[in-house]
């Protein structure tokens, strides 16, 4: 979803009451240490806490932030962080959200100046809790799992629709693991530049059958992320990001699925980078080779993010294991 579509002040309206729950605005103020009614103006746009202050309202309210905020890294950072719920935390945190993107770039997807955003990056100013959402936006398009892990969407009114809508996109990619090579193949500038492209053109690009292609733009269809049109499918919205990881039962065979999607592609000895090596290394070293693995999914995540003309489909897949 993308940023200017977001009322990130309502949004920030809407946790903090969500976050005060059945308790009146009054002991939910005293409860986190003001002796005024501040949690009125919060609640009624006047005034934001900031977002170390709200994410230390929430913590205190028995939500889990360390792990809300953890959710959203693609790979599990070091051991040593920050705590969340203070200035310098909320900056590492939006600085490891970033990770490559230019704190130019981040300003302008955010539409906050650059100036405001390299100091809070840097833990010299505070962002209001509505500019840390838009700026989790901005960085992550993962806004709305980061709010998941720390109430109910469905409470917060403003992002009701967009977390049904998402939901039924991650159950479609659990149900239909194609669908998502399908969304893409939608993106390629071959397939929008067709007047009416023809069955099984998306099949042919990806190696699947016309059957796989037909089901998955069916599911596509019926869980809002794509449209049929008179000259083909198109996209409904952009820079949908679904984590797959909230179900862990489910994404563990999404990952089985596409290794085993590699090895017959492999058995067949189709085009691509497949290497192997077995290594004899010491527990220190084996984890200075993990981290790197992290650093380079992290890079590719950050090289994908910016890539234009779109022009092919491809599959990543990453496995360093220990024997026995």
């Amino acid at each position: 979803m993308a940023p200017e579509a977001l009322d990130f002040e309502a949004i920030a309206s809407e946790l903090l009451r969500a976050l005060r729950g059945e308790r009146s605005q009054t002991a939910f103020a005293r409860r986190l240490g003001y002796k005024s009614n501040i949690v009125y103006s919060w609640e009624a746009g006047r005034a934001f806490p900031t977002a170390a202050k709200a994410l230390s309202a929430a913590q205190r309210t028995g939500v889990d932030v360390h792990a809300a905020l953890l959710s959203l890294y693609r790979t599990p950072p070091g051991d040593e962080r920050l705590d969340p719920t203070t200035p310098e935390g909320v900056a590492q945190f939006l600085d490891d959200l970033r990770g490559r993107t230019s704190v130019q770039q981040l300003a302008k997807t955010s539409g906050l100046s650059r100036f405001a955003v390299s100091r809070w990056l840097k833990a010299e100013a505070q962002p209001r809790l509505p500019d840390f959402l838009r700026i989790v936006e901005a960085a992550s398009l993962r806004l709305l799992d980061l709010l998941g892990g720390l109430v109910d969407p469905l409470t917060l009114p403003s992002v009701r629709d967009s977390w049904q809508e998402l939901e039924l996109a991650r159950a479609a990619t659990y149900r239909e693991p194609w669908s998502q090579a399908v969304l893409r193949a939608l993106e390629l500038v071959a397939y929008r530049a067709q007047l009416r492209p023809e069955p099984g053109w998306i099949a042919a690009r990806l190696g699947i059958t016309r059957a796989e292609e037909a089901r998955a733009l069916e599911l596509l269809v019926a869980t809002g992320q794509i449209e049929k049109t008179r000259t083909g499918y198109a996209l409904l919205g952009e820079g949908r990001v679904i984590d797959t990881r909230r179900d862990p039962d489910a994404a563990h065979a999404l990952r089985v699925f596409w290794s085993e999607v590699a090895l017959e592609r492999l058995k067949t000895r189709a085009d691509g980078l497949f290497s192997h090596s077995v290594l004899a290394v010491s527990e220190v070293d084996l984890q200075r080779i993990r981290e790197l693995q992290k650093a380079y999914y992290q890079e590719v995540r950050a090289i994908v993010a910016q890539s234009q003309p779109v022009e092919r489909v491809a599959l990543l897949n990453l496995q360093l294991l220990p024997l026995g």
